[in-house]
């Protein structure tokens, strides 16, 4: 297979930008005030368990429109792929970058935790306990959160690659620190954004509000913000606002930003390393599938290793045929003519 390569382009792509804090420290107000800009275009509120949006419409000069939807993740998600298209239409239009606004990714991730705890209130087992005692703890298993995360993953993956700007606001607080065994440190605090794990490393830009202090750029995947990670600390930002942070401290292009280059990792569901089998490799199993019986299996298993020593197949792939071999010798064994190998 020929090398594929290109040469990158280094122009900076569409933001996508965490802002958190506790409570009213102006997170919904700043994402109110960039729909002022001159520099953006229409931007779509979709307000999720903060019930802000209505309100700082009346802020001077805010021009955001509130996207309805039923609070179900069907309908969230649906209009969140609406307002994808709609922006890339903009975007090949050559107008102002479509803005959108989830306020907030905490009620998003806690709208999925409780979707996996009612999934799991469904479960033979639990429903059993819950029978025993109404009051008993849910048993949450890994499917449900697996599932869980499959939802998530899909819509950051349609805010990653969004034509324009995306701000997710989130709440963040200090809470007690864990030690290994899951019990609190007397005296020591962690600071914890409420929301999936995964929400701070996939947004390109982290800022933290606070009542207190002056806005604060934890982090930023970018040439042009001057913050190095694990060099430079947190950078405050006095005269912050998103329009100065996307375009002036970003370096945010319309005319030249693009989408994020993801392609999606595809797992599948072939036999492991199959296609990187050597010809020898590969007729072994062929061999072994076609086996009738226990003694044709053992005729194959012995030809391994006369080829593992010529170098015709390599450790690895003896080791994979071989395990081939026992799931086939065992599967043999239970027919009425079979017999251990």
């Amino acid at each position: 297979m020929a090398i594929r390569t290109r040469k990158p382009t280094g122009a900076v792509p569409w933001p996508l930008i965490l802002l958190e804090g506790g409570e009213k420290a102006g997170k919904s107000w700043a994402c109110a005030e960039l729909s002022a800009s001159e520099r953006v275009g229409q931007t779509y509120w979709i307000d999720l368990g903060e019930g802000a949006a209505d309100e700082y419409g009346a802020i001077p000069g805010a021009r955001y429109l509130v996207v309805e939807h039923d609070g179900t993740w069907a309908s969230i998600l649906g209009q969140v792929v609406e307002i994808r298209a709609e922006a890339a239409r903009a975007k090949e239009a050559g107008e102002p970058p479509v803005v959108l606004v989830i306020d907030s990714m905490t009620a998003e991730w806690d709208l999925l935790k409780d979707w996996a705890t009612n999934r799991a209130k469904g479960s033979n087992s639990n429903k059993a306990r819950l029978q025993r005692d109404p009051n008993a703890e849910i048993n949450i298993s890994m499917n449900y959160w697996n599932d869980a995360n499959t939802r998530h993953r899909r819509l950051m993956t349609i805010l990653m690659t969004f034509p324009g700007i995306v701000v997710m606001t989130a709440r963040g607080k200090d809470v007690a620190a864990l030690d290994a065994s899951g019990k609190p440190i007397e005296g020591s605090k962690d600071y914890k954004v409420e929301g999936h794990k995964n929400l701070a490393y996939d947004a390109s830009v982290w800022v933290r509000l606070s009542r207190e202090q002056p806005p604060i750029v934890v982090g930023a995947r970018s040439v042009h913000a001057g913050i190095k990670p694990g060099v430079d600390k947190p950078q405050p930002m006095h005269d912050f606002t998103l329009e100065r942070l996307i375009f002036d401290a970003l370096k945010c292009d319309p005319a030249a930003a693009h989408v994020r280059d993801m392609t999606e990792v595809k797992a599948g569901s072939e036999s492991p390393d199959l296609d990187n089998l050597s010809d020898a490799a590969k007729r072994l199993l062929s061999e072994a599938e076609d086996a009738a019986n226990i003694e044709a299996l053992r005729l194959v298993w012995g030809a391994i290793n006369p080829l593992l020593k010529s170098g015709e197949i390599t450790p690895a792939e003896a080791e994979f045929v071989n395990q081939r071999i026992q799931q086939l010798s065992q599967q043999l064994a239970t027919e009425p003519n079979g017999e251990a190998a």
